[in-house]
């Protein structure tokens, strides 16, 4: 993909960082990558221009919307990526009528005024990079909440810098080994960020009421003061600087901006800081008191860690009403106690943190955005994604109307064809999203057909009617190849009609005719009311068997009975899947959200005008219209 990152970049702050990783990251997958921004030169192999993003008077601005704008041309840029409200502005106004999709990343709350919640110029996706910052999003500015994807920034923790071809094994063994380094006989506790805005504020505080009365009562204590800005650092802050050095000497450090964070890091047992800084110290398992710009989240432990860093470690509030005044009181005496008994963080954390923040997975993740915005800006249109089960020769006993006879599905292929819908697959999709396709040869009327569980009936009927027609479609099959008929739904009501299931051979014929076969769990239970351990057995590991058995990839899943939760939705995106269909539950469009797609359950007598209606661009808000969801 042909991708360009554009960024104030006046002074390299941690969104900076960000953007300079991200680009890094996707060079070494093979992506060509530009970046356009205030620096001169950036840490980056990655193409630059230089451009004052940040300057916001409206002639200059004008001048970067046409620059952007030529540059987008002159390489063939496929996606925009914006790391500032200012750089959203631009990219906006420069992509506009060039049918280019543009992704933000919002680092930070956004100003409440009338333009920011009326002009929205953020473009088809917006990264928000954690969970307080989504809701903010969605709630006080008003954004669209399908346009909202949580991805956090990516860190290149040692394990994953060493090119480790198996990380997760590394990262654990790694966070081991740090977690067990000895020697606190010198402690070092260290405020790593900004000595400007409220983070100087925080600094300034420390100064005056926390770090004086450590260094007086842990008299081996160093104090390191990390970061830019320090010019910057509030008057009251500096005449406390001043005195500390006076009277403690070499042991208040001021180190100021280094390109070394990570070898600090390593040199120190107790951090201050939030944001990126917490999940590098985390990650290497240094202590961590989340002290950000809008609270103080105090020491970071396996227990509270989902909530600290839902906030960025203390950077964001989800609601403006929710920032607290600082009072310094409670970081002395987290400070104090950890002082007391110094200690690394569990190994269970540390590894928790490489594995969230990782660059190369976070690095995936924002592809997949790119991909998302690029097919939301192609394909703005509802896409039907039809749900079938039985194909039998004849009407079925059951009271589970989830069959549609031979003739009749040959009726509704015939449906098809004179309406010029063309049948699709999530592989084919993904193959236009990820540009591997050109976009002008995606259909203009595109249509998914899906058949779940892979009855016998599916290779007796099914196959040879769609290959009539050469159509293909997405099978969704059990993981477990020794189940060998519908036990599931015997073991809720025994006067159900046992139905076979395909064997092994039959299966691998759909392989052949080019269909794609996705996954349908191990064995058919409903994930949400399991523990989150089994679901995730259930989901990765039908993968791995299917993958295994049939020589194939598998990039979408479908939830028995449609029975999910957010739980398994983030479980499903774990275990690998691209795509996830769900039954009567999803978005408006498909890619509102890619694990929870909206399938059109088909019944045994549908007629000419419920074919038109279910393939309608208008049916999926007629249908949460008429259902009220």
């Amino acid at each position: 993909m042909r991708i360009l990152h554009v960024l104030s970049a006046n002074f390299f702050a941690g969104s900076v960082a960000y953007a300079v990783a991200l680009a890094e990251a996707h060079h070494r997958e093979g992506h060509q990558v530009w970046l356009a921004s205030d620096a001169a030169a950036l840490p980056t192999v990655a193409a630059q221009v230089q451009l004052p993003i940040s300057q916001r008077k409206y002639g200059q601005r004008l001048r970067n919307i046409r620059a952007l704008r030529a540059l987008v041309r002159q390489h063939s840029i496929e996606v925009v990526h914006a790391h500032s409200r200012a750089a959203s502005w631009v990219s906006y106004f420069a992509l506009r009528g060039l049918g280019v999709p543009l992704v933000s990343t919002v680092h930070g709350r956004q100003h409440l005024h009338t333009s920011t919640s009326l002009f929205d110029i953020y473009g088809q996706k917006v990264i928000a990079i954690c969970e307080n910052l989504a809701e903010h999003l969605r709630e006080e500015v008003k954004m669209a909440p399908t346009k909202i994807v949580v991805v956090p920034n990516g860190v290149g923790f040692r394990a994953e810098k060493a090119g480790s071809k198996n990380e997760e094994v590394k990262t654990g063994a790694a966070a081991a080994a740090i977690s067990a380094e000895p020697s606190f006989t010198a402690p070092r506790l260290a405020f790593i960020g900004r000595f400007n805005g409220p983070k100087g504020e925080r600094a300034a505080a420390l100064l005056q009421h926390v770090f004086p009365a450590l260094l007086q009562e842990f008299t081996q204590l160093r104090v390191a003061l990390i970061g830019g800005e320090l010019e910057q650092l509030p008057e009251a802050g500096k005449a406390a600087l001043t005195q500390l050095q006076s009277q403690y000497g070499e042991r208040v450090e001021v180190i100021g901006f280094t390109d070394d964070v990570a070898g600090w890091l390593r040199r120190t047992d107790l951090v201050i800081g939030a944001g990126r800084v917490a999940m590098e110290a985390l990650g290497e398992g240094r202590a961590v008191l989340a002290l950000g710009e809008a609270l103080y989240a105090g020491p970071v432990s396996l227990e509270n860690y989902p909530d600290v860093a839902a906030s960025n470690f203390g950077d964001i509030t989800a609601r403006l009403a929710e920032a607290r005044a600082f009072d310094p009181g409670p970081v002395l005496a987290d400070a104090r106690a950890f002082l007391a008994r110094p200690h690394r963080v569990a190994p269970a954390l540390a590894q928790q943190v490489r594995h969230d923040y990782d660059l190369a997975r976070v690095a995936q993740r924002v592809l997949g955005v790119y991909e998302s915005a690029r097919m939301a800006l192609a394909a703005p249109g509802f896409i039907p994604v039809l749900m079938y089960h039985k194909i039998p020769d004849a009407p079925l006993a059951t009271r589970h109307q989830i069959f549609v006879t031979k003739e009749n599905f040959a009726k509704h292929l015939a449906y098809f064809k004179a309406h010029r819908l063309t049948p699709i697959t999530f592989q084919d999709y993904q193959a236009f999203a990820s540009g591997r396709r050109p976009l002008q040869e995606f259909p203009r009327r595109p249509l998914i057909l899906t058949f779940d569980d892979g009855y016998l009936d599916n290779y007796t009927n099914l196959l040879p009617l769609m290959q009539q027609y050469g159509y293909r479609g997405v099978l969704y099959l059990l993981g477990d190849f020794d189940v060998r008929y519908n036990q599931w739904d015997l073991a809720q009501d025994p006067t159900e009609p046992r139905a076979d299931l395909m064997s092994e051979a039959q299966k691998q014929a759909f392989v052949a005719a080019g269909w794609e076969i996705g996954a349908h769990t191990l064995s058919h239970p409903r994930l949400a009311s399991l523990p989150a351990t089994e679901a995730a057995h259930e989901l990765a590991q039908s993968k791995a068997e299917l993958e295994r058995r049939l020589g194939i990839e598998v990039i979408s899943f479908a939830y028995p009975y449609g029975d999910l939760s957010a739980e398994t939705k983030r479980l499903a995106a774990e275990a690998g899947f691209t795509y996830a269909v769900a039954t009567d539950s999803g978005g408006m469009h498909l890619e509102d959200d890619r694990m929870e797609i909206f399938r059109v359950n088909m019944f045994p007598h549908e007629s000419a005008s419920s074919l038109f209606k279910k393939t309608a661009p208008w049916y999926r808000r007629y249908y949460r219209w008429k259902r009220k969801k």
